[in-house]
């Protein structure tokens, strides 16, 4: 988790927004971009240049490409609309470093980022000090902030979220080393947080979910709107190692009558028999984590489980997965534990439009709603997540058989 990343807003969500004032200042912007580039490069830094440029699979990117790619966004959406005297650094790299938006134009296929071993990593380093420096200028001179700095903000946001990316993409690429190395060889997981809440929360009623402030969202949080919950008991705490260790001995792994149809298919696929990046030897388990191959802590939250078997887990349980709307009414009540910093949590919500949504306009209007099918809404945030980037709104989305993301579960139960 990052320590110096400037925080754009409450990172626990919906509290004050930015006032204005602030908001429109030119060195609160300057400051923030350059905390958040520096970020990228902090997490960047322990790599070399051959772990840069592998891509493990094609659900995950090169490093290097993290680092070019959000610099075009920056070059693309901002510099080459608002900055008239603007050069581009390499006009290639606008093909290799788009990543889906077609309206931008033509782009790398997304399995072949890993081909692209020139630039490299040291040529990607002068592209971002070319951009840098470039809107840092922009920040300074422009004469259409209003136009400008929203566009710094997301592009800010985007960031953060690549930060997080290179570090689980970089994780399932070490992965696959059968000399288990490590990220950092100091890494421990971060301390829990408790929220001084003694028995599990009941949500009922009427309720408004959704971004409705001022302070900076994604389009894909709004528009606010009401929802209708029938008496439900989120968990407080997050399903453990430990718990998970009992799930697996009773057969849940073994057991079809626990699993959605794709799921099972997906687990005979994939010969799957425990979470992500887990192995055992001499008959204990361990997983692979940024610190290396570490002993599985079986107080800790499980961890790298996809929606499937976060499924499975929950009707063995005889519970189930809270909704996204479930899960954010208890997290505003203050009453989930490690609903932040720990791991992403699964929902039973498909993610799909809220009631009156729509895409921003322009190119940027590809960011979120065209991904409106077929994926499944985590909340909260994980240990990779970057300072100042999770609120209570925050709608993360996969795959339903993605587990190489941070990502876990909690359970709820409906009142009876």
């Amino acid at each position: 988790m990052s320590r110096h990343a400037v925080r754009l807003h409450d990172s626990a969500g919906d509290a004050a927004a930015i006032a204005e004032p602030l908001r429109a200042s030119r060195g609160f912007w300057r400051d923030a971009f350059r905390a958040v580039r520096a970020e990228t490069e902090r997490r960047s830094a322990p790599l070399s240049a051959e772990d840069q440029v592998v891509q493990s699979m094609p659900d995950a990117s090169p490093t290097k490409w993290h680092r070019a790619h959000v610099t075009w966004f920056f070059e693309q959406f901002l510099l080459l609309p608002f900055a008239p005297s603007y050069r581009s650094f390499d006009e290639r790299f606008g093909f290799l470093f788009n990543s889906y938006y077609v309206a931008a134009g033509p782009r790398q296929a997304r399995p072949q980022r890993g081909l692209i071993t020139r630039p490299g990593v040291a040529e990607t380093t002068a592209y971002r000090a070319h951009v840098d420096a470039a809107v840092a200028e922009l920040i300074e001179t422009t004469l259409e902030p209003a136009q400008v700095f929203p566009i710094v903000e997301i592009g800010l946001h985007h960031e953060q979220q690549h930060q997080e990316l290179m570090l689980t993409d970089l994780l399932h690429a070490f992965a696959q080393n059968p000399t288990n190395p490590a990220y950092d060889p100091h890494w421990r997981w971060p301390h829990g947080t408790r929220t001084g809440a003694t028995e599990d929360e009941l949500v009922a009623g009427i309720h408004v979910v959704g971004h409705d402030g001022a302070s900076f969202s994604f389009d894909n949080e709004r528009p606010a709107h009401q929802v209708l919950l029938a008496p439900v008991r989120a968990s407080r705490a997050l399903v453990t190692n430990g718990e998970w260790l009992e799930f697996m001995a009773e057969g849940g792994y073994a057991t079809p009558g626990l699993w959605l149809s794709d799921g099972w298919t997906t687990v005979e696929a994939q010969g799957w028999n425990a979470p992500g990046y887990w192995q055992k030897n001499d008959g204990a388990w361990f997983s692979r984590t940024l610190g290396g191959l570490r002993p599985i802590d079986l107080a800790l939250p499980v961890c790298h489980v996809s929606y499937y078997e976060a499924d499975a887990y929950a009707r063995w349980a005889g519970k189930h997965l809270p909704s996204e709307a479930e899960w954010e009414v208890a997290a505003k009540a203050e009453a989930l534990d490690d609903a932040f910093g720990a791991v992403w949590q699964w929902t039973r919500s498909a993610y799909s439009p809220y009631p009156g949504y729509r895409a921003e306009a322009g190119t940027l209007g590809e960011y979120n709603g065209k991904f409106m099918v077929n994926q499944m809404v985590l909340r909260g945030s994980s240990l990779a997540t970057p300072a100042g980037h999770s609120r209570k709104t925050y709608r993360n989305f996969f795959y339903p058989s993605a587990r190489w993301q941070f990502s876990g579960l909690r359970l709820a139960e409906f009142e009876r």
